[in-house]
């Protein structure tokens, strides 16, 4: 193997902007954009950040490229887009691949849900489909 998960996670790391829970929890709502990358199982299981969309991790180029069939207009707005998964793992290969795409003002929340909910910051379960 040339390049291990560890080596992939700490270079993207490198080269992001990694916000903690307490500071996304004081940004301006109407500025931010919050992007969970979590599986569906994860959020009907865990709950969710209050008002953050759903974007599975493995749609995530395919919903961003405003040229995909599959781009969804949330990633067109013009706001901060903040991403998260479980642990910032994920979320931190999610925001180097957004930003390398070409959005703007992009971030992910240091060690991701279990950070946010054990920093005691508010959730929202999520209903089945």
């Amino acid at each position: 193997m040339k390049i291990g998960i560890k080596e992939l996670i700490a270079q993207a790391s490198a080269e992001i902007v990694t916000l903690t829970p307490a500071e996304v929890s004081t940004l301006p709502p109407e500025n931010v954009q919050i992007i969970d990358l979590r599986d569906r199982r994860e959020l009907e299981r865990e709950g969710r950040i209050i008002g953050a969309f759903n974007c599975p991790r493995g749609m995530l180029e395919f919903w961003i490229d405003p040229k995909s069939p599959y781009h969804k207009a949330v990633f067109a707005v013009d706001k901060q887009f903040i991403f998260y998964c479980a642990s910032g793992w994920r979320s931190a290969l999610a925001t180097k691949t957004a930003a390398d795409m070409g959005l703007e003002n992009v971030a992910h929340i240091g060690g991701g849900f279990t950070a946010w909910t054990e920093a005691g910051l508010p959730t929202e379960m999520v209903t089945a489909r």
